[in-house]
């Protein structure tokens, strides 16, 4: 029987059929490729886009000049350039001062502005303007203990009043003392000794409990008078009576050393007011 040939229009029909799964298995492959492509080539030029922004930011930014942290902080050099003007400045205050001492000896070179300034000189120690040192007396008052405090007892026995303060100044300042500090403070003709409240003010500070009175001059003179003084007496009774126990230390010492004042020496006073003024207003 003799062989069959193989129906040639059937393998061109298989032939194309295999062609065209070859072409779509290889355009599917393209397609997958370039999809797979497209985010890396997005991302490539968004970085790209990004490098270009900061270049140009910085450009602007610089101005001309350069940016590298090094040069701008570099704290060693700015240390030693501040130095360096600081002590040109020292060098020019130095240079400054010399002048105004040459134009003020030139000035007191007149026999009035020589004759003024010798008498502040003289005094400024019993102003208080100076700093004082020497023998003096040390006063110590303090409220009474917490355990003194009862039901029974008036509250205002147990603090240290203003009059009790000043009891022992004018009897310091009556036995001769030169110089006096209430709590460090220098003490001048002008100060004043409040109470407010459970504190003492002076020259505007208050200060709260123990008071320490310090006086240099005569020893003697200034133990006798604050002996002699009934006020100070008066307190001592509430010093040794054991339902107040108030507060009281006295003390000498071979050398006491007080500031200058250094407040102001301006008096305040009260001025009338004026009240046609006010009644016009109305």
């Amino acid at each position: 029987m003799a062989d069959q040939l193989p129906d040639s229009s059937t393998s061109e029909s298989a032939d194309s059929k295999d062609s065209k799964d070859s072409t779509d298995s290889t355009d599917g492959k393209d397609t997958r490729r370039r999809r797979r492509l497209r985010p890396s080539r997005l991302l490539a030029a968004l970085t790209f886009a990004l490098a270009g922004f900061l270049g140009v930011t910085s450009a602007v930014s610089a101005d001309g000049t350069d940016l590298r942290a090094e040069r701008q902080t570099d704290l060693a050099d700015l240390a030693r350039t501040q130095l360096q003007t600081n002590k040109q400045l020292g060098e020019r205050v130095s240079k400054l001062r010399a002048q105004v001492d040459e134009l003020l000896a030139r000035q007191l070179r007149n026999d009035r502005s020589d004759a003024a300034q010798k008498k502040v000189d003289r005094l400024a120690p019993v102003a208080g303007l100076t700093p004082v040192r020497g023998p003096g007396v040390t006063v110590v008052l303090d409220d009474a203990p917490p355990s003194a405090r009862t039901n029974d007892t008036d509250p205002d026995a147990l603090v240290v009043h203003q009059q009790d303060i000043q009891a022992v100044v004018n009897a310091m300042w009556a036995g001769g003392a030169e110089a006096m500090t209430i709590q460090g403070q220098r003490v001048i003709s002008t100060s004043a000794i409040r109470c407010v409240g459970n504190s003492v003010v002076l020259h505007g500070v208050p200060y709260p409990p123990p008071y320490r009175i310090e006086a240099v001059g005569d020893v003697g003179g200034m133990i006798q008078a604050i002996g002699d003084s009934p006020a100070i007496n008066t307190y001592l009774a509430y010093v040794t009576d054991p339902r107040y126990r108030l507060g009281w230390k006295l003390t000498r010492s071979t050398n006491l050393r007080m500031p200058a004042f250094d407040g102001p020496l301006n008096l305040d006073y009260a001025a009338e007011r004026d009240v046609s003024g006010d009644a016009a207003s109305r």
